[in-house]
């Protein structure tokens, strides 16, 4: 499995938890660019269900050297 960069997969994560912790506080559905991101993030971590990935992204984040960020 290839493995994500530390700072892509950061952002990936921290999206996420913004937007769906805004979701749940409307008590709205997922929007389109939550899914989205769960499905990146899924793919990105080789899991299929988000909480799974938000735990694998944590513990791949926890593991990652720390490194220059990501080029835009």
């Amino acid at each position: 499995m290839l493995i994500p960069h530390p700072a892509f997969l950061r952002r990936l994560v921290e999206e996420y938890e913004a937007i769906r912790a805004q979701e749940v506080a409307a008590a709205a559905e997922p929007s389109p660019r939550t899914l989205d991101l769960a499905y990146t993030l899924c793919v990105s971590t080789g899991t299929r269900d988000v909480r799974l990935a938000l735990e694998a992204a944590r513990r791949m984040l926890a593991a990652a050297p720390r490194r220059a960020p990501l080029a835009e």
